[in-house]
């Protein structure tokens, strides 16, 4: 998706207004520049682009990746050359930085990194935000379909324990495999950021049996769990938050539940940063402080209806992005977790076992 300004006169008249507008400074000279972003689909509106041509006076070039090991594997074959700004998710920042992918960040370049809410500055997956900075966030919960399913315990069990759903169609995320794993973990009490060997193997073994179960159809990513629900494909997978707002928001799946399993179960961020090698990282840093300005931030978070992590944009988000299903209780805070980042040996023996659990 890319948004060219229709003429350098124009975007002349407007840059100016734009930054006051945003509350940026003016950018550093950029005419007849391109900015490659790499990004998932669907993840920023036409109009914010537009905004951000006109405030750059440069052009945006956008690509496409439908998950974090496309990304990586992208990069490794010299996209880190190809890309001013990438969007990896929270647990993969880590994978990117051991791998030297991605560079570290001159926040003095990031004015507008002050506008970051608190719990979203020096996270566990990157402290002091030296590699990224946050673009959205939100949660991994369990999406069902109440006509089929209702009165479900807030619990990993909806997906492992067969009595809960002796018959109805059901599926598992597909991905890297963190979440699944992590969510058998939990349910079989380890906890949702189980770190040892030992304990992805039991939960692995659990998810085999689970595939073996005659309701069982499949791995599917998160995205398209919400649409398979929807259409009654399925009756139970899981999703991401905003996957469901969204259809709330425009009304096509009413009968679509949520629900946060109290064994504990994901918050992530997704992030922006700067390839190793990226073509022009002036201009990325650039971009990445508009995207962070209040009025930017809170029109991200209402065209994606994730959530903002920034505390500037808070006043002008819509109602929406207000509900619990947006934004957790704050005592379902409590059971959120990040994904402990894996690196090296660990990663290898995370993906070992997983890809073991694929083949099975």
């Amino acid at each position: 998706m890319k948004s060219l300004c229709s003429g350098l006169t124009r975007i002349a008249l407007t840059a100016a207004f734009l930054g006051g507008f945003l509350g940026l400074p003016p950018p550093a000279q950029a005419a007849g520049k391109t900015l490659y972003l790499f990004n998932w689909q669907d993840y920023i509106g036409k109009g914010l682009l537009k905004k951000y041509e006109a405030h750059c006076g440069c052009k945006v070039v956008q690509t496409y990746y439908d998950s974090n090991a496309a990304l990586a594997a992208k990069l490794k074959a010299g996209g880190d050359s190809q890309f001013d700004v990438v969007v990896p998710s929270s647990y993969y920042v880590p994978q990117l930085v051991h791998e030297g992918l991605i560079r570290k960040l001159d926040k003095k370049e990031i004015p507008n990194f002050r506008n970051l809410i608190a719990r979203f500055k020096d996270p566990t997956y990157d402290p002091h935000d030296a590699h990224s900075m946050p673009y959205q966030w939100g949660t991994t919960g369990i999406g069902y379909l109440k006509t089929k399913v209702s009165n479900l315990p807030e619990s990993w069990a909806v997906l492992f324990n067969p009595k809960l759903n002796p018959s109805y169609p059901f599926v598992l995320m597909a991905g890297s495999g963190r979440d699944t794993i992590g969510a058998a973990c939990a349910y079989l009490g380890y906890g949702f950021t189980c770190n040892k060997k030992s304990q992805w193997i039991k939960a692995a073994k659990l998810v085999e049996k689970t595939e073996k179960r005659k309701n069982f159809t499949g791995f599917v990513d998160g995205d398209p769990v919400t649409g398979e629900i929807k259409k009654g494909t399925i009756a139970i997978g899981m999703t991401f938050n905003g996957q469901v707002a969204e259809c709330y928001d425009d009304k096509s799946c009413l009968n679509t539940g949520y629900l946060l399993p109290k064994q504990g179960t994901e918050i992530w961020v997704d992030t922006m940063a700067v390839p190793t090698h990226a073509p022009d990282p002036k201009l990325a840093y650039d971009f990445i402080n508009f995207i962070l300005s209040a009025k930017a931030g809170a029109e991200l978070s209402n065209f994606n209806l994730y959530g903002s992590p920034n505390a500037a944009s808070e006043p002008m988000l819509v109602a929406a992005m207000k509900t619990p299903l947006v934004t957790p209780t704050s005592a379902q805070m409590k059971y959120l977790y990040f994904l402990p980042p894996l690196a090296g040996k660990k990663l290898q023996e995370f993906n070992a076992i997983w890809t073991a659990v694929r083949q099975h």
